[in-house]
């Protein structure tokens, strides 16, 4: 059993007026409209809550991974969409704090720190190259004091939004992972073209667009770290970013859990609250073991990673990430069944639940390569 520090508590409390005033009560219409949460955004912002992550000596307030997971998953359990406002600045923010130079960091960290509301992302996934990264098209070629890039990415979340983003492409194809390079792009660079927002199935408050480069120029000392090693920051990036993913579907099965105990309380038939009914009480009683257990498993995964200890925190991110996905999909579908009709209908949260719940199976890396990644670890391949 993991326990919160005071100071923890604190921050958690905190969260959870502000989740409750301020981003519970936005939360369908988010979802109704498909619009950006700015509302949470500055709020964040102010509360310096939107880079929680980030080293105080940047202008953050450097809180550790163990905090920032049960924020995560405080905001999910009321609005999934804003909680994925934050992760997508996570991971922006990671793949610099990881592997940029000093001026890096000074350049665009900074940027982010001390009450900005200053928007980042990550932009690795194309048509072609979603769990297959290496089958990334896009290219960056050196020409005097700059990189060209040309290519596209898709389904790139806060990407019409984000102030810069770290872009990944192959700066020498011909070496496969050692020549994918990262590089830090900046949204008024030339030859950087937006396409379409998509129209999504939930998470319908995360603005996931298409990016175009057509003879983009980066400066070269916009370069995280050195050309080839993209991959490795990439993959670091991405087992960190499982952990939120977990916080953040944890926090999604929690609230449809709360929901349908509410529920099952009020409504009366057959002359009592179907929660006296014991094929109701079954049911709950397995959403609840669920959610607990995933809680943990992700708490673990936090812990590992605030330990330095990265070979088990990553193994146990990628255990959390389907463990817990998994759950939020089965817990959130059974909160629709306890509301029967009613779970059916737009007028209660557990249908939008159920829509949102279904993403942290995808992205990030599909359930199906989670397993195949932690499988692989467990048995030493």
């Amino acid at each position: 059993m993991f326990k919160c520090t005071e100071e923890q508590q604190m921050i958690i409390d905190t969260v959870r007026r502000i989740t409750a005033k301020e981003i519970a009560p936005r939360a369908a219409e988010l979802d109704e409209t498909g619009a950006f949460p700015e509302h949470a955004r500055k709020l964040f912002a102010e509360n310096g809550l939107l880079n929680p992550l980030l080293p105080v000596e940047y202008g953050g307030v450097g809180t550790s991974f163990f905090t920032f997971s049960m924020i995560l998953e405080e905001i999910a359990k009321s609005c999934a969409s804003t909680a994925l406002l934050l992760i997508a600045q996570a991971d922006g923010t990671l793949p610099i704090m990881h592997g940029g130079s000093e001026e890096l960091k000074e350049k665009y960290l900074t940027r982010l720190g001390d009450g900005s509301p200053a928007l980042t992302a990550i932009a690795a996934t194309e048509p072609s190259a979603g769990s297959d990264v290496l089958s990334m098209r896009t290219n960056a070629v050196r020409k005097g004091d700059r990189y060209i890039v040309n290519g596209q990415k898709c389904f790139i979340t806060n990407g019409s939004v984000a102030d810069f983003f770290v872009l990944y492409a192959y700066t020498d194809p011909h070496k496969k992972a050692k020549g994918i390079s990262a590089l830090v792009v900046e949204k008024d660079f030339p030859g950087l073209v937006y396409g379409k927002n998509e129209n999504k199935m939930g998470m319908r408050g995360s603005i996931n667009s298409e990016l175009f480069f057509e003879d983009m120029e980066v400066p070269l000392n916009n370069l995280v770290g050195a050309e080839g090693q993209g991959f490795s920051n990439l993959m670091h990036t991405l087992a960190m970013s499982r952990l939120f993913c977990a916080s953040q579907a944890v926090g999604i099965a929690h609230g449809a859990l709360n929901e349908a105990v509410h529920y099952a309380r009020e409504r009366v038939q057959f002359g009592k609250p179907i929660g006296a009914l014991a094929p109701i009480q079954f049911m709950i009683s397995d959403m609840a073991a669920a959610v607990e257990s995933a809680r943990l498993l992700t708490q673990k995964a936090a812990y590992l990673f605030d330990e330095g200890d990265r070979q088990q925190a990553e193994l146990n991110a990628a255990l959390a990430k389907f463990f817990a996905s998994d759950t939020a999909m089965k817990v959130t579908t059974d909160a629709v069944q306890i509301l029967g009709g009613y779970g059916y209908m737009k007028d209660y949260p557990v249908e939008r639940m159920m829509r949102d719940a279904k993403l942290t199976q995808i992205y990030t890396g599909t359930n199906q390569i989670m397993r195949l990644v932690a499988g692989r670890s467990i048995l030493g391949l």
